[in-house]
């Protein structure tokens, strides 16, 4: 098992999670994160620390897009360990359906 990175990360960016990963397996898009698959260790620490709830085990149906996401993404974003300030708009986005065909930017983020 490892955890993912769905929709409702983007546009906000949250990144209390990135503190808590002991692994620091988090990379940075232009208006999201992504976990690196092979590097998640399933501990979970990440999960309840997300506050838009967009982090989920891949064992939860329908997840499968974003654990693709992820393998093609975080290889190429960089990797970010520490805590940086959400979007702007992250409050009012946070729970608006259909983010990702509205909003994901293949973009890297700055990263670390």
């Amino acid at each position: 098992m490892t955890y993912v990175v769905n929709d409702k990360c983007i546009k906000c960016k949250f990144t209390d999670c990135v503190e808590v990963c002991p692994v620091d397996c988090f990379y940075e898009g232009e208006n999201m994160l992504v976990i690196h698959p092979d590097e998640c260790i399933d501990c979970g620490v990440c999960e309840p620390e997300c506050p838009a709830d967009a982090i989920k085990p891949d064992t939860d149906l329908g997840v499968e897009r974003w654990l693709e996401l992820a393998r093609q993404y975080a290889d190429v974003w960089p990797n970010i360990t520490a805590k940086k300030d959400a979007l702007p708009d992250a409050e009012a986005l946070r729970d608006e359906p259909g983010k990702f065909e509205k909003y994901f930017s293949p973009e890297p983020g700055s990263g670390d």
